[in-house]
């Protein structure tokens, strides 16, 4: 027996959920309601504070994935909601991703994807996140790994992307021990509502403006302009040649940890 479908939460009414501290997540799949949730304790990431181990600067250096903005965003939602040996239900219903969908038409979700070349050559799609941008804000919703390190990948450059486009504030939700080793901490909700308040304004440029200006003259991610924001042909003029043994000194990966550490 299918579960009656409820039509997507409307836009507005989740950016001033958003604007007040607050989300909405379901018990499963295929529940079509909503619950709306609003921690005591709000998980960020200073944007300034997001720690790389050698062993991730040494994979975002090696420009190992091929990184976009905006190239499938409803390919990386459903993929978080995939289930997990350790989470075999989800939070993620259609009625979330089709109002995610919504937003992200809207102008206000977001998602980086990590690519690597299939066997044919081909770019597949193997990590990533999503989440949802207002004023100077961006929290981060969910993410996913199909192959070592691609999740933190993703993250790195999120945290650079946020910190070029002139972002205050990346909120993660809850703790993970994963987010908590890549530099995250805890606040109080109330303090969490008041740096909402002070990151109020437009920041200096889009998410897909600041992933340009990581790719700006670099060889392998010439051929893949539109791939910032509003991008939507999944694998079309990626950068994988950045994938290849021979990295260029001014290859992205290498800009995005030296971005992430000059002002750590």
């Amino acid at each position: 027996m299918h579960s009656p479908t409820r039509p997507p939460i409307p836009v507005e009414t989740l950016l001033l959920a958003y604007r007040s501290g607050i989300f909405p997540m379901a018990d499963r799949r295929d529940d079509p309601e909503v619950f709306w949730v609003e921690p005591r304790e709000r998980a960020i990431i200073p944007l300034d504070g997001l720690h790389l181990s050698k062993s991730l600067r040494k994979v975002l250096r090696a420009d190992r994935f091929a990184v976009t903005v905006d190239r499938a965003f409803e390919a990386v939602v459903r993929a978080c909601a995939l289930p997990r040996t350790d989470h075999p239900e989800t939070w993620i219903s259609e009625r979330i991703v089709q109002s995610y969908i919504g937003l992200h038409r809207a102008g206000h979700a977001h998602s980086v994807e990590c690519w690597q070349p299939g066997d044919d050559g081909a770019p597949v799609l193997v990590g990533g996140l999503y989440g949802v941008s207002f004023d100077r804000t961006f929290c981060g919703e969910s993410m996913f790994s199909r192959v070592p390190d691609a999740s933190k990948v993703a993250l790195a450059w999120l945290a650079a992307l946020l910190r070029e486009a002139g972002f205050a504030l990346l909120d993660c939700q809850f703790m993970t021990e994963h987010l908590r080793s890549m530099g995250a901490t805890e606040i109080a909700q109330a303090d969490y509502r008041r740096l909402i308040v002070e990151a109020q304004g437009q920041p200096r440029s889009s998410l897909g403006t600041a992933w340009r200006r990581f790719n700006e003259g670099y060889a392998a991610g010439a051929g893949a302009t539109g791939a910032g924001a509003g991008a939507s042909t999944a694998g079309a003029g990626l950068p994988l040649a950045g994938l290849s043994a021979a990295v260029e000194p001014s290859s992205p990966g290498k800009r995005i940890v030296q971005s992430l550490t000059q002002t750590s």
